[in-house]
């Protein structure tokens, strides 16, 4: 102790009165001990002890609050920001490469809608029913902005802050905490809107596919979750209120724009589809024509529309010679659109979707393998012979 205290050039007034009272100890303990000794054959050894062990507390009561602690590195946080690397990869990397990807993809969606170009639909099409009907909806129009638009710009924050992250390089004087609260509040509101986005698509647009929704969607979600799992449990409930300001102003953002944005139709009226026919192009099994001859001479009808790719799928299902044996009945003969509606035996049924068996007073809805009309219809597998 002597020695560090030595060791400091201009000792504060703390470490002067410390250092003089640990020579006033050691003193005295000497004194004590050589008065000890001188008087080992007179005084009884067992009362002097205490006053060499208080003595010692006394020392290490000076001693303990000097301590060097603060040339140790302190300990780490399990929390607090800390970029554990998942797979190999930082949390900013991560950050820095699903924004990349929902750059690359609000980019393709802005060119797009600012050259008035048709998306490549993967499922579903771009016409009806596909996602060129949210695409080029009044919803993809925020303040007279196209949507792609601003996620083109919100993607690329999140992908060159996190770059900038991950290489300890920020931009205007930004420090780390900083930097984690801009993407962490980027992030929410991202995951914010993209909520609100699947809730207008389940509501607005039901039964309409949009695969470009659904992906930015997901990236937005796993950006959000993985900036959270970067903050302590603690820093979380310290900017719950930021955080929740931020979704607030988000949803009444788009609320506000959405406003008077009239409710989508997906009303086959709003359409004008002409007939046609679709060749089916399979060939049928044994099994498929005698299970139509069946279905045939029990009284089962399959409703379906010439547009529904599901009936048509149905129908390869079977193949081109089985098809022509079952009873089928086409909802919209003369077209569908402007005016015209099912036939009288469609709306009869009551139905629901396309396409739509009825076996034995049994209702089977949607697409249906062999195996399950086999099974409705009472056919039975063992007595059927291949020839």
């Amino acid at each position: 102790m002597a020695s560090f205290i030595s060791s400091i050039n201009s000792p504060s007034p703390i470490l002067t009165s410390i250092s003089r009272s640990q020579s006033r100890v050691r003193s005295l303990s000497l004194t004590l001990s050589h008065g000890h000794k001188h008087k080992s054959s007179t005084t009884n050894p067992v009362h002097s002890t205490p006053s060499i062990q208080s003595l010692q507390r006394i020392r290490v009561t000076f001693v303990r609050p000097v301590r060097c602690d603060s040339t140790s590195p302190p300990p780490p946080s399990n929390g607090g920001g800390s970029s554990a690397p998942l797979s190999g990869i930082s949390t900013y990397g991560l950050c820095a490469g699903i924004g990349a990807l929902g750059f690359l993809e609000t980019g393709y969606l802005s060119y797009l809608k600012l050259t008035g170009a048709e998306a490549f639909c993967p499922a579903g099409g771009g016409g009806a029913g596909g996602c060129g009907d949210v695409l080029n909806s009044d919803y993809a129009v925020i303040f007279g902005i196209p949507l792609p638009v601003f996620g083109l710009v919100a993607y690329g924050l999140v992908a060159s802050l996190g770059l900038q992250m991950a290489r300890q390089d920020l931009p205007f004087g930004l420090g780390r905490n900083e930097g984690r609260a801009v993407l962490l509040a980027s992030t929410t509101s991202m995951a914010t809107a993209s909520a609100y986005f699947l809730y207008l698509l389940s509501t607005e647009f039901a039964g309409t596919s949009c695969p470009y929704c659904l992906f930015s969607a997901f990236l937005s979600f796993s950006l959000f979750f993985i900036m959270l799992k970067d903050f302590s449990l603690q820093e979380i409930q310290k900017s719950a209120g930021i955080q929740l300001s931020v979704v607030a102003i988000v949803i009444a953002a788009l609320s506000n724009s959405y406003a008077n944005v009239p409710p989508q139709s997906t009303n086959i009226n709003d359409i004008d589809l002409q007939p046609y026919k679709t060749e089916i192009t399979t060939q049928s099994s044994p099994f498929a024509i005698a299970l139509a001859k069946h279905l045939n001479s029990i009284g089962a009808k399959m409703y379906g529309a010439f547009w529904c790719s599901h009936c048509i799928e149905q129908k390869q299902m079977f193949g081109r010679e089985a098809v022509k044996l079952l009873d089928y009945v086409e909802c919209f003969p003369d077209g569908a659109g402007k005016g015209r509606k099912m036939t009288k035996e469609c709306t009869a049924a009551g139905l629901e979707g396309f396409p739509t068996w009825l076996i034995k007073d049994q209702v089977l809805s949607g697409e249906q393998d062999l195996q399950a009309l086999a099974q409705a219809s009472g056919f039975d597998l063992q007595d059927f012979q291949p020839s």
